[in-house]
């Protein structure tokens, strides 16, 4: 069966939910790649239930997935049919690397219903965002995905090595597994799912799905594509300048005046090297006008990904107050965003902008207690004694130290689960009244975003951005 022509726009999988369904389907409507970011979707369609399910959307989707045993469980333990009436949400539980049954059922319902949603009703391509370093999430998520019938996944923040054989072995019916990167290990941890284990006779048959690698460099390209066990089937090589994490400099880390780790030559992938592997690719981080659209297409690659506008777009998850800053900021020339190297517990770079009233100021997030209750970037730890346990270098220092942390790593580290959380308005309340605050990730190039809002000053949408970005307006 051929392939449909690739697209020449792909929209950013921003996390958590900011690459909502919503966006995602207006993208794919207008014949680009609409995508769904899948970090952390199970607790997302846990609150989404506790806050009431607005519209019905959950609900609607609920009815379709292919199990309506796993579907009932998961609405009966979540859905407050009023909301929650300002009380604290649900705890769900974590995804391990041997989770509960009932975390694998709510990743599974999670994940389905934001592809299947962004999917329902037409036949654009859809796809879902994973990072790697969420590596005990991924195998519950891609199958809950793959029951949605997603058409691509996409996957960064790391080296994506195992996933081609996970969606051939979920394609095929059988029983997936993923080596889980565990610190301190005298043995292999694997992570295994069964989806017959979980739907029975009611698992359909899955399309497996096309597999995109977000890299940074030429030689990560070649070393995936050595093997057709690992290899994808196509790349996004993202520049320094892309939203979210991103790679460390290449060598010895400097800093500038900003605290912003500095990138140099070394940092550039080499493009003819990569068209020369043969697979298609696209480039992202920087690339958000027409002209650099066109600078794209001329170098060989298939096309752009882009975040920035789209997480601006009318359609994007972001809380409209923070959308407004975000556009009032760049209206006004004082929108920055920072690479700060030290936020992100994984320890890879997190670009956040800088806006009032969020946990970007250090004052306010000095006021944070000091908590991990998400642990989607947990690292899993092996004991003298052989248990596995999980840690996490935003959580109180005392509990990290005692899991045999670094007090090193502590410095700066930011809780990013739940103040992601918050960016899309399922931020916690805690019992002391406080609410989880905000911190916005962008990517560090404005220019298109300034360049489209000459444009669109009160704004635009999804549909607005690609008309612009293709040469469609007039």
């Amino acid at each position: 069966m051929p392939q449909p022509k690739p697209p020449v726009v792909i929209q950013g999988g921003m996390g958590i939910a900011v690459s909502s369904w919503q966006l995602a389907r207006e993208v794919s409507l207008r014949g680009q790649l609409g995508v769904v970011s899948g970090t952390a979707l199970d607790g997302v369609f846990a609150r989404r239930l506790q806050d009431g399910d607005p519209g019905g959307h959950l609900l609607r989707a609920l009815a379709a997935f292919p199990s309506s045993a796993i579907a009932d469980r998961v609405r009966d333990r979540y859905y407050l049919p009023g909301g929650r009436a300002g009380r604290p949400y649900r705890p769900h539980p974590t995804l391990t690397i041997s989770p509960t049954r009932d975390a694998i059922e709510l990743s599974l319902v999670g994940n389905f219903a934001e592809v299947w949603l962004a999917k329902e009703g037409h036949d654009g391509l859809v796809g879902i965002n994973m990072l790697e370093k969420v590596q005990t999430a991924n195998a519950s998520a891609i199958l809950g995905a793959m029951l949605a019938d997603v058409d691509y996944v996409v996957m960064g923040a790391g080296v994506p090595r195992e996933i081609p054989r996970l969606l051939n072995d979920y394609s095929a019916g059988r029983a997936g597994q993923l080596t889980i990167d565990v610190a301190d290990s005298t043995r292999a941890h694997i992570a295994t799912l069964d989806p017959v284990d979980y739907l029975g006779d009611d698992l359909p048959k899955l399309r497996r799905p096309r597999f995109l690698a977000i890299i940074s460099l030429h030689v990560l390209a070649s070393y995936l594509n050595r093997d057709p066990a690992i290899r994808p089937d196509g790349f996004i090589v993202e520049g320094p300048l892309a939203g979210g994490h991103s790679a460390p400099p290449r060598g010895k880390v400097v800093l500038d005046e900003d605290g912003d780790p500095v990138y140099g030559p070394k940092d550039d992938a080499d493009l003819a090297k990569i068209a020369e592997i043969g697979l298609p690719f696209w480039l992202a981080g920087a690339y958000a006008s027409p002209e650099r659209v066109a600078a794209a297409l001329a170098a060989g690659a298939a096309g752009v990904q882009i975040g920035t506008l789209f997480a601006m777009a009318a359609e994007s998850g972001l809380r409209p107050d923070l959308k407004s800053q975000l556009l009032a900021g760049l209206a006004e020339g004082s929108l920055v965003v920072r690479n700060d190297p030290l936020a992100s517990p994984t320890g890879f770079p997190f670009k956040v902008a800088e806006l009032a009233q969020t946990l970007s100021a250090p004052a306010n997030y000095e006021a944070r207690e000091r908590i991990c209750d998400l642990g989607y970037l947990r690292t899993p730890a092996e004991r003298p004694d052989g248990k596995v346990i999980y840690r996490c270098a935003s959580e109180p220092a005392h509990m990290y130290l005692k899991k045999g942390g670094k007090a090193e790593d502590l410095a700066g580290r930011k809780c990013l689960c739940n103040a992601l959380m918050a960016n899309v308005g399922h931020g916690q309340v805690r019992r002391d009244g406080y609410v989880e605050g905000a911190a916005v990730t962008l990517g560090q190039d404005l220019d298109g975003a300034r360049e489209l809002m000459g444009r669109h000053p009160g704004g635009w949408t999804a549909g607005q951005a690609i008309d612009w970005l293709l040469g469609v307006a007039a």
